[in-house]
């Protein structure tokens, strides 16, 4: 799970009248939790990570592109409740990665790419669409519709789909056409459906850079390539198979002051 994600994701379907035991909004949390059960519930996994971002710290993405994910401003509600999670996540016994200069996307990738050492399948709950570079026959995302309840199951052949390219190309692909909502401009005048025509030609970035003799640009794009493209090499340490200790997470949520979802995680 990109805990992030998933926690903006309540933040804003969650009425900010929701609050905890000392009055401060606890919406994020409690849709977070609702979310992961019902997720749990239809999927049954063999156990959940999740994976977190540090907020106020930069990345080595960064220092590549110093302009990536500027301007985001977050309330000071859901930074808050951003803090409270990943210790909340610990208490239903799922495994948690955070660690500053890395983003979620760089946990999920190696959680999955773990998961798959060990012979087993992967289930990545996300939006972000940079996880479509880790999807494969064993390693499927599952991705919020607005206004339906279904969760769309994206595969390599949802991959093409969506973006005209393949799962191993996404990076080449963001590289080209560009990202706005992590501000990175992509090439002069290349949108996405000439970022995957050129790709479905070349096959990869250097192939379009050596074709179309525009190399004052192809540093920079070697450079996006290495922005959107998902870092691995971090531990994590995967949860142990069997349900979430809802109880202890029960326990946690009424601490918070959320008694009717304590009630239901306490009847799971």
């Amino acid at each position: 799970m990109d805990g992030d994600n998933l926690a903006h994701r309540a933040y804003h379907s969650t009425p900010k009248t929701v609050v905890g035991s000392s009055g401060a909004p606890i919406n994020a949390l409690v849709g977070f939790v609702n979310i992961m059960v019902n997720v749990w519930v239809k999927e049954q996994p063999r156990g959940v990570y999740v994976a977190w971002d540090t907020l106020g710290v930069e990345t080595y993405r960064h220092a590549l592109w110093p302009a990536y994910q500027s301007g985001r401003v977050f309330e000071p509600e859901i930074v808050q409740q951003l803090k409270l999670l990943p210790r909340l996540c610990t208490s239903f016994k799922f495994g948690v990665g955070k660690r500053a200069g890395s983003e979620a996307d760089d946990f999920m990738a190696a959680a999955a790419i773990e998961e798959i050492k060990r012979g087993g399948t992967c289930l990545l709950l996300t939006t972000d669409r940079d996880a479509y570079q880790l999807v494969s026959e064993r390693v499927t995302v599952l991705s919020a519709r607005r206004g339906a309840r279904e969760l769309d199951r994206i595969g390599p052949r949802e991959v093409v789909e969506r973006l005209g390219v393949g799962p191993a190309q996404v990076p080449d692909f963001k590289a080209l056409a560009g990202d706005s909502s992590d501000k990175i401009p992509g090439a002069r005048g290349i949108g996405p459906k000439t970022a995957a025509a050129l790709l479905a030609k070349h096959a990869t970035l250097e192939g379009v850079l050596g074709g179309w003799g525009r190399h004052g640009e192809d540093e920079l794009m070697l450079k996006f390539r290495e922005v959107v493209r998902l870092r691995p090499d971090i531990p994590v340490e995967l949860p142990p198979s069997g349900a979430p200790d809802w109880k202890g997470g029960a326990k946690a949520v009424r601490r918070l002051g959320a008694k009717t979802l304590a009630d239901r995680l306490g009847a799971m």
